[in-house]
């Protein structure tokens, strides 16, 4: 039901992307986002939205079209990706896999040529947007070639969660357009500069917590091979859970602190935060109650990345205050933006060392690391809430072609 839910925004929103600057360039064009704004939220929110973004668009307009209109591709190839990755079709996969990879190069190229050519300050909805929209690009460029790499090296796991992470921080341009249309009513008369700086404050959560639902739906393993112990003990997570509740009562004073639009940009962020760490939480004790030991693991390690996430971005601050010479409110919006998706991006990271690490654990006892030491790969893991496992037996991790299926059904990418 997920991955449906998600083609069909994906096809949906493809069109409005590939069209959505056409007036800029030629005043009048037909956009078909501009015209389903119109009628869900008004002509005047549009307009306004319009006027402000002209400036900014303007200087940079060719490199932002070729952004948008590859970023409508993108939308289309990721759903494809998945089919082809779930019906086996490997050499089609590839292919379509390359030109993703090339496709999403080229698009964030478009939008680093916008960002480097417009002052922080300038861009639309301001410094803290410029900020997490190059954060945004940076996970994005990083993710997808981590996941090239993976399936270089005939690592069809990790390959399959670095270009879900890739897709995921994509996602974050239709997800951004719903909350144009679903924020105006909660707040009636706020402009798009500021929904777009209330969406920011949970979007790099949300898109990041989608892909490790994604990945644990894909990955039914008990085990992996060579996985001794956890990199996520005890004390660790107690020291996260610390130093992470500092971070975010620091947060949270500082926010309430910041008056009415203060008060907003903390519920925007609070809540979100709260349902995604106690689902992570939950899924990680219930997978060790039944003895899923990399199941358990994985949700551990992103557990302690969710409880540092707010330190982090307590700690991005002052920094961005004393860099960037930003008001306390625009660095609280752009160092809450941020947190969440490099803390997943970190997660995901240290998700795929472990699995390097014990594949070399495993080398090194004279085991194949086709196999896992201990536990069997096929079992089923419901800690996904969906996805096919596979068959008894099946090889994880092995060196198997990009985009087959990695103790799931497959790769999206």
């Amino acid at each position: 039901m997920s991955a449906l839910a998600v083609t069909a925004v994906c096809l949906a929103y493809a069109p409005i992307a590939m069209t959505e600057l056409w007036p800029y360039a030629t005043p009048g064009a037909p956009a078909l986002g501009e015209w389903l704004l119109g009628r869900t939220v008004s002509p005047e929110f549009v307009a306004d939205a319009a006027r402000d973004r002209m400036g900014p668009y303007t200087r940079s307009l060719v490199p932002l079209i070729v952004h948008s209109v590859l970023g409508g591709l993108l939308m289309l190839l990721g759903p494809v990706q998945l089919l082809s990755a779930v019906r086996r079709r490997i050499r089609l996969h590839r292919v379509l896999g390359t030109v993703f990879a090339v496709t999403v190069y080229v698009s964030m190229a478009g939008a680093a040529l916008y960002l480097l050519r417009t002052p922080p300050e300038e861009a639309f909805s301001g410094a803290s947007f410029w900020i997490v929209l190059g954060t945004i690009l940076v996970g994005t460029v990083g993710s997808v070639t981590s996941g090239v790499l993976a399936a270089l090296r005939g690592l069809p796991d990790l390959h399959q969660r670095w270009l879900l992470l890739c897709y995921g921080f994509l996602m974050t341009a239709p997800l951004l357009r719903l909350e144009w249309g679903a924020l105006p009513a909660l707040y009636p008369g706020l402009p798009l500069q500021d929904v777009n700086r209330v969406a920011i404050m949970h979007l790099g959560a949300l898109v990041a917590f989608g892909a490790l639902l994604a990945s644990r739906a894909l990955d039914r393993r008990t085990d992996v091979p060579g996985l001794t112990g956890t990199w996520a003990p005890g004390p660790v997570l107690a020291a996260a859970h610390v130093v992470g509740a500092a971070g975010l009562g620091w947060i949270a004073h500082a926010l309430l602190g910041q008056g009415t639009q203060g008060r907003r940009m903390l519920v925007a962020y609070l809540v979100p935060y709260v349902l995604i760490y106690a689902v992570v939480a939950v899924r990680a004790a219930r997978a060790r109650a039944r003895g899923a030991a990399w199941a358990r693991e994985e949700w551990r390690l992103h557990l302690a990345a969710q409880c540092l996430a707010p330190a982090f971005s307590a700690l991005t601050v002052p920094v961005l205050e004393r860099t960037m010479g930003l008001d306390r409110l625009t660095s609280l919006i752009a160092g809450v933006g941020i947190g969440a998706g490099m803390l997943a991006y970190a997660a995901v990271t240290v998700v795929s060392l472990r699995v390097l690490h014990g594949r070399e654990v495993l080398r090194r006892r004279g085991g194949s690391a086709d196999r896992p030491a201990g536990g069997t790969t096929g079992a089923p893991d419901d800690e996904g809430g969906g996805g096919g496992g596979t068959a008894a037996g099946t090889r994880a991790g092995a060196g198997t072609p990009a985009g087959v299926r990695a103790g799931g059904k497959g790769s999206t990418a």
